[in-house]
């Protein structure tokens, strides 16, 4: 195959897709549509490895759409499946983009509203279903879907997928399919897992790595800082987001509770408009939240992992991980909204004690150390509080007795040392002085190693 195609028409594609291809402003393929797009068209088992912002969609969408042609019957034949109903919006969206000249059917399924409209599109007809596993199993069971005529299935974010535990529905799925079908996996990495379901899934499937697993995109400039805890963290996001060129920003946390925090502290100090989104807000709201952040109406978007995947916007100057993801390879998927359609971008990596040992492995994960930004000397840097700084040193403890079991853990040790003799008054006051001042001296040591590393 040669290294560049010059423009998609060297696929043989249709007109109606050639025209709609030029007009969304592709005018060549990347590097997995280049390899991808023939093997599909074939009818190739594919097993493709990229990482986010590549081009996945396109490379197994525009294959589906060539062999579809055009509208016929009333079942469909082909279904995508993706983890998130942000995720299958996304897709959906790139099929009315490349399908707009076919006449082609598709229907979305995905959780959050009432299945009636979903149901009333598929007995209306239709030839490609885009589905969450959850949603397409439910609607199954009703008896309103058919899937006989089902000639291709793909598993997009296959790794993200078995991340949210589908794969008892996966398995489900594939039993009630046909044997006879063309199967194309997608992931941004492959672990021990994803390896298992593309020898379940795929028959003598060929296989395309764009680059190293886990690896992230030349686009990115990456940064982290060591914060020592939550208000640093807080005062140093209001600092950049005020002070840095941060044009439009994704902030991940781990968590709704620490999503809603950050997102009210932020509406009240930050220039430009905020909007928050994680799995407790209403489908309605999440979706109007993206898309005014889509159209630039909304200048920061605070996110749990739910918005990691999904969001395909080109226009992302920055994406801060408030929180370190303890699923690693989440790690990558953020940071991928940032950098995408040949653009640069930035993220930036807050990571208080506790996180230390995650990003650490994030770092072998993805083959790199990422540099290191010493906190601006305008950001107060806030004691950490007595409940906060132990929290820390119990996860610590926990990180260290998974490394090494027999290891007794930090207050484990304290509770062994003799404790002074309590009748002793003045020996007692001067050892609490003593102790106080030597307490002090040990925190601003700590503090001031922890800030430097």
């Amino acid at each position: 195959m040669p290294d560049t195609l010059q423009s998609f028409e060297n696929f043989k594609l249709n007109k109606q897709l050639l025209t709609a291809i030029a007009e969304a402003g592709y005018t060549k393929p990347t590097p997995i549509q280049e390899q991808a797009i023939p093997l599909a068209l074939s009818g190739h088992d594919l097993l493709g490895i990229a990482q986010t912002g590549t081009g996945k969609t396109a490379a197994y969408l525009l294959p589906i759409l060539f062999k579809l042609k055009y509208s016929q019957g009333v079942h469909p034949r082909a279904l995508i499946l993706a983890p998130t109903r942000e995720l299958v919006m996304q897709i959906s969206e790139e099929v009315t983009r490349f399908g707009k000249y076919t006449g082609l059917r598709s229907v979305s399924l995905y959780g959050g509203i009432g299945p009636k409209s979903q149901i009333e599109a598929l007995q209306a007809g239709v030839d490609l279903i885009v589905s969450t596993p959850g949603r397409f199993l439910d609607i199954y069971a009703k008896g309103e879907v058919f899937t006989r005529d089902l000639k291709t299935m793909v598993m997009d974010e296959a790794d993200k997928m078995l991340d949210m535990g589908f794969m008892p529905q996966i398995r489900s799925i594939l039993e009630v399919i046909p044997v006879k079908r063309q199967n194309l996996l997608l992931s941004a990495t492959f672990n021990a897992r994803v390896e298992k379901l593309s020898e379940e899934f795929l028959e003598f499937p060929e296989r395309i790595e764009i680059a190293p697993q886990a690896t992230t995109a030349e686009s990115i400039t990456q940064w982290k800082y060591f914060v020592p805890n939550l208000k640093t963290k807080i005062s140093l996001l209001e600092y950049l987001l005020n002070h840095e060129k941060m044009q439009r920003v994704i902030v991940f946390t781990k968590s709704r509770k620490t999503a809603e925090a950050v997102f009210n502290f932020l509406d009240r100090k930050v220039t430009g408009e905020v909007k928050v989104i994680h799995a407790n807000k209403g489908q309605n709201t999440r979706i109007n939240s993206m898309d005014m952040f889509k159209a630039g109406g909304v200048r920061i978007l605070v996110a749990t992992d739910v918005a990691s995947r999904g969001l395909d916007i080109s226009e992302v100057s920055h994406v801060v991980n408030f929180d370190v993801p303890l699923i690693y390879e989440d790690y990558v998927h953020r940071i991928g909204r940032t950098g995408r359609a040949d653009k640069d971008g930035e993220a930036v990596t807050f990571i208080n004690p506790a996180e230390v040992y995650h990003f650490e492995r994030i770092e072998s994960i993805i083959r790199m150390v990422v540099p290191e930004q010493a906190i601006p000397d305008e950001v107060v840097i806030a004691p950490t509080p007595f409940e906060e700084k132990q929290a820390y040193e119990r996860e610590i403890d926990l990180q260290k007795r998974r490394e090494n079991p027999e290891f007794k853990g930090a207050f484990h040790e304290k509770k062994a040392k003799p404790s002074p003799n309590p009748f002793a008054p003045s020996e007692k006051k001067k050892g609490n002085k003593n102790s106080k001042a030597k307490k002090n001296r040990n925190q601003a040591k700590t503090q001031s190693k922890y800030k430097k590393r």
